[in-house]
């Protein structure tokens, strides 16, 4: 299996259906797979090995796609670049992957001079914006233009397809490395779970650097689909898209959605019947936000996808069916789904041992999917696979039927007066009152209880409920000793580039200058 196997196929059966609309710019398969390879021809004229690593830093966009198949073509190995990072961050990443090249677009044209300076590794630079190019780079339609088409260097199986980091929230990030393999098996998983089908249009709403986005998209480019993308979110462009390109399938974050369907242009007429299916993951969601998106697309297939990026990213599939008032009846719809095709799901205790069922425990995962391991950073590599398990980090119970429920992060799993507290729980009570916008549950120092349930409020506009109102709500939903004992109001919550919150953010001024951050 290779990454770029599904395009071959697609020019061959098809080869004048639309493959990409961007802004005004749409292309078929025949011409987006002839720019791949002249692009990949480009690569190779700049120096570009077997294995050699190349870096993107970008907005989405159609040349994000045509990045992503024409590295592998080219016979390299990808590096999406995180966009919500610090210039360091990004030096860090290329530096540590060993990147050659780097794709910029305009938004990131300031960061140009700096990244060349800066990071060691770095030879050359492309600009991929509509703008002039900046002068010692090289123009990306020219370079199309100047280069011929090469053949495809098939790299394959276990070959290295990208070194994707992860968000950067403690420490130094890690690079995980996925093989062809890996995320062609993850993306044949989703196509047998029904994250794709014929004759759609994905709508590439979620950052592309994400290996969420990626790995959802994989699917519809085995299946020979269409695929529109937005440069970023925002509520009105993404329904209007939606509507103009008769999109199907979309993959959202709960921000995301929740943004959607409380945004006004939510009930502003557009034909969205087109629409089968979105996709949610990345973290958790609420069931109040849950049942508001669904009465506002009650047309509309939802399924949430479960994994990591060490996964490729799938683990689990909670299909549209738990979706369904059958669903909800079972108590299925809260849940993180059943294990994918192609991969097992465990839950274990802290000596690997599997737990009974409707008790807590790690979730492990084992298959196909499973990255290779963090690059350089064996030590780090030996702790999260395990006989060939990948140890998530993630607190979860399995039901009779083979459905897992996410509890926490093991690693935010408050402790307070010697009970176990998983946030996920209180931030799904909290998010039932109705002048909440989006809340983050922390555990703060306590000298009584250990730790303190410590909640991080956004308000609806218009609203101001007292922190004793919402501990009272709390209290009406779950156990007294889970509700927040304390709430601050903020206007926005600090979020990764994949959407989701960053509550090592939101812990840091509580336990600054403690050696460890849990009581």
């Amino acid at each position: 299996m290779y990454l770029t196997q599904a395009l071959h196929r697609a020019v061959q059966q098809h080869p004048e259906r639309t493959a990409v609309r961007f802004g005004e710019r749409s292309r078929t398969f025949r011409e987006f797979a002839d720019r791949v390879a002249r692009l990949a021809g480009g690569l190779q004229s700049l120096g570009i090995k077997a294995g050699d690593r190349v870096a993107m830093l970008s907005l989405n966009s159609d040349r994000y796609l045509e990045y992503q198949m024409a590295v592998p073509w080219a016979g390299g190995v990808l590096n999406p670049c995180n966009t919500r990072w610090s210039a360091a961050e990004i030096v860090y990443s290329l530096d540590d992957s060993g990147s050659t090249l780097l794709l910029v677009d305009e938004n990131f044209r300031p960061m140009i001079e700096g990244l060349r300076r800066d990071a060691k590794t770095l030879r050359e630079v492309i600009y991929c914006g509509d703008a002039q190019a900046p002068a010692g780079t090289h123009d990306y339609e020219a370079l199309i233009a100047a280069s011929a088409p090469v053949p495809d260097a098939v790299r394959r199986g276990d070959d290295l397809a990208g070194i994707f980091y992860t968000g950067g929230t403690t420490g130094f990030p890690k690079g995980v490395m996925l093989s062809h393999t890996n995320l062609c098996s993850s993306g044949l998983a989703m196509r047998a779970d029904g994250l794709a089908t014929p004759n759609g249009t994905y709508l590439h709403a979620a950052p592309m650097f994400h290996l969420a986005d990626m790995g959802v998209a994989m699917p519809h480019w085995i299946e020979g689909n269409s695929h529109s993308i937005v440069p970023g979110f925002n509520p009105e462009g993404v329904l209007d898209i939606m509507a103009r390109d008769r999109v199907t399938h979309v993959l959202l974050v709960p921000t995301m959605i929740q943004m959607m369907v409380d945004h006004p242009a939510m009930k502003q007429p557009r034909d969205l019947s087109a629409l089968h299916t979105i996709a949610y993951g990345a973290s958790p969601m609420s069931e109040a936000v849950i049942e508001r998106a669904m009465a506002a697309l009650p047309g509309v297939g939802f399924m949430q996808a479960y994994g990591m990026t060490e996964l490729s990213p799938l683990a689990t599939i909670n299909p549209a069916w738990a979706h369904t008032a059958e669903g909800r009846k079972f108590g299925k719809l809260r849940a993180a789904g059943r294990a994918s095709f192609c991969c097992e799901v465990r839950i274990v205790d802290t000596e690997g041992r599997e737990v009974p069922r409707g008790t807590v425990g790690e979730v492990i995962v084992r298959g196909p999917n499973v990255m290779q391991g963090y690059w350089n950073k064996p030590e780090q590599t030996a702790a999260a696979l395990k006989n060939g398990w990948m140890h998530t980090g993630d607190g979860a119970y399995m039901d009779e039927d083979g459905f897992i429920f996410i509890a926490d992060r093991l690693k935010d799993m408050i402790i307070s007066g010697g009970e176990n507290i998983y946030s996920a729980e209180v931030e799904n009570a909290l998010a039932q009152h109705p002048s909440i916008a989006a809340c983050a549950v922390i555990g703060i120092p306590s000298e009584q209880w250990g730790e303190s349930v410590h909640a991080v409020v956004v308000r609806k506009p218009g609203q101001d409920p007292t922190p004793e109102a919402l501990i009272a709500h709390c209290k009406s939903l779950i156990a007294g000793y889970k509700c927040p004992r304390s709430i601050d109001f903020v206007e926005a919550l600090p979020l990764s580039g994949a959407g989701k919150v960053l509550k090592t953010a939101l812990r840091e001024p509580f336990w600054k200058g403690r050696t460890r951050n849990v009581a």
